[in-house]
């Protein structure tokens, strides 16, 4: 009996350890690896923006920033995240409720409609609303006779960003929505409460994380979409640039510190994307 509980503790023990003991000149060299590719990759070029931002000082900074074409940079790129990213949330949540709560022929097909986005090139995208909008496009007359623009203008992109962004938010909301069940769902709905009453106080409250966490990839990549915009927006100055463009108008300009300038606001606004991408991930974790 005691080689037996002998053997059964050593077994406990041996289970408690774990697995791989690593040398530990293998995980510091793993760890150095890591670091040297984040700083190369994204602490050097960070870096350098700032840098050659602030090369000629505040003022000219400042000034970069204050120029007309900039402001109008900034409101269109304002204008179209805040026209896409309440649209696509509207959608996420809609697709997502779909999915994860009814059966219904096309269901596969409708979540592999949401990944499109995903595997085409965003140029694609652009061509394709191009094709359809444009003068000569299928559409392209009735446009016109209506005196309907879309491309080469605010529409355009807006309608371009929104199909590059939807993905986001739905399919942040789907994987917790199947994992959550419908179960407390029902228990409302059969004590009386109405679909609406059941949608605000228990499925909201329950995905409120995943729905923020995707609600804030989907305007990191709204205000910092470039291909399918470019292809739509015509690049007309102060009207249909948005802050992407605007920065390589400036660099092909050799307006450095108007690039640079304009560069750092998108760094800065990808720095606080992922401060808070880290937040919600920890919050959605202890959930």
């Amino acid at each position: 009996m005691d080689a037996v509980s002998q053997a059964q503790s050593s077994s406990i023990n041996t289970v408690n350890q774990p697995a791989l003991q690593d040398p530990l000149w293998v995980r510091w060299g793993l760890t150095g690896i890591a670091i040297s590719f984040i700083g190369l990759f994204l602490c050097v070029p960070l870096g350098l923006v700032l840098f050659r931002a602030f090369a000629k000082g505040w003022e000219a900074y400042f000034q970069a920033l204050s120029q007309p074409d900039a402001i109008a940079a900034f409101k269109l790129t304002l204008i179209v995240a805040l026209t896409t990213v309440p649209l696509n949330t509207i959608f996420g949540i809609a697709a997502a409720w779909a999915i994860t709560r009814f059966e219904f022929k096309g269901k596969s097909f409708l979540m592999t409609l949401i990944d499109l986005p995903f595997s085409v090139s965003p140029v694609i995208s652009g061509l394709i609303f191009v094709l359809m909008f444009g003068t000569q496009g299928w559409f392209g007359s009735w446009l016109s006779e209506h005196q309907i623009k879309i491309i080469f203008a605010t529409p355009g992109i807006i309608l371009a960003t929104i199909f590059i962004t939807f993905p986001f938010v739905a399919r942040e909301l789907i994987p917790l929505m199947q994992e959550m069940g419908n179960e407390e769902e029902e228990a409302a709905l059969s004590l009386g409460a109405s679909g609406w009453k059941t949608f605000m106080q228990i499925t909201l409250p329950n995905i409120k994380w995943a729905l923020l966490y995707g609600v804030l990839l989907c305007n990191a990549r709204a205000m910092g979409e470039f291909g399918a915009v470019s292809v739509v927006s015509g690049h007309i100055r102060g009207l249909t640039n948005t802050l992407p463009l605007h920065v390589e108008v400036c660099y092909n300009d050799y307006d450095a510190v108007g690039a640079f300038a304009s560069s750092s606001i998108l760094a800065g606004l990808a720095v606080i994307t992922l401060f808070l991408k880290s937040f919600l991930e920890w919050k959605q974790a202890r959930k």
